[in-house]
């Protein structure tokens, strides 16, 4: 408990979790979604450390320097101008959230030929508003478009920094989207709604969802029913007005595809 700075039930839970092979769906998050759309883009945690809580999950870097995708254990760094590169675990970053992913459930479709049948599709494998899912999507895309955000000087708010993104369209790739599912009432510190970030199969694209057509897909998830959030102990977020309400510009920033 000293070492891991956890509190004893979640030591218990994951003694018991290994004991019984079963895999604890908790939700770890670093910082909140008003911090990112107030501009709080500074380093919170370790790549390190956000490994040691899943292996599946999705975030953003300092200043917004591209977008972060967490697959079977490895972290990745998708760049503005395209590339992919593995992050070493002392890289420290502002935002990110991650699980132990397990399917709970799987289904499989031959075709899905847009972002909105996916989510119709993700829809109907959920069985409640009011807690998070994790979705895992496997299969050949014939089209994806994707963003990756630019750096921005620090203090830029989200909605300002999503008008820089820098946009990708790549037609027949095999690879996975590492999507997650919020409640609408978690929208003060998480992003409520579908977010799903892709990479290919050969690790060399990848980005921020926008739209798709693929073919011959698995959709898998699971329920999480826990959550823990670590706050930043940075002096700007310490002293930040994280009062408004930031679900606008979370909207336009993170879903525009819906536009």
């Amino acid at each position: 408990m000293q070492t891991d700075k956890t509190s004893c039930d979640h030591i218990v839970s994951t003694a018991l979790s290994q004991c019984l092979g079963k895999p604890l769906h908790t939700l770890f998050q670093v910082s909140t979604s008003a911090a990112l759309v107030e501009g709080l883009y500074q380093g919170a945690v370790k790549v390190a450390r956000l490994l040691s809580h899943g292996d599946f999950g999705l975030g953003t870097f300092i200043d917004l320097d591209g977008e972060m995708v967490i697959l079977d254990g490895v972290c990745y760094k998708v760049s503005f101008d395209g590339t992919v590169s593995r992050v070493e675990g002392d890289r420290l970053i502002p935002y990110a959230v991650i699980t132990r992913f397990n399917a709970e459930f799987s289904e499989h479709h031959p075709k899905l030929t847009n972002f909105s049948e996916l989510v119709a599709a993700c829809d109907q494998l959920r069985e409640s508003e009011n807690v998070f899912y994790a979705f895992r999507v496997d299969g050949t895309f014939s089209l994806i478009k994707t963003r990756v955000m630019k750096p921005v000087p620090e203090g830029t708010g989200l909605k300002a920094a999503a008008s820089a993104q820098q946009e990708f369209l790549f037609q027949q790739r095999e690879g996975t989207l590492v999507g997650l599912w919020s409640p609408g009432f978690a929208g003060s510190f998480s992003v409520p709604g579908y977010h799903f970030h892709f990479l290919s199969t050969d690790r060399k694209r990848g980005g921020h969802v926008l739209e798709l057509r693929a073919d011959d897909v698995t959709i898998g998830g699971c329920a999480m029913h826990e959550m823990h959030v670590s706050l930043p102990e940075t002096e700007e977020f310490l002293k930040a007005d994280l009062s408004r309400d930031p679900n606008n510009d979370l909207a336009n920033a993170e879903r525009n595809h819906e536009r």
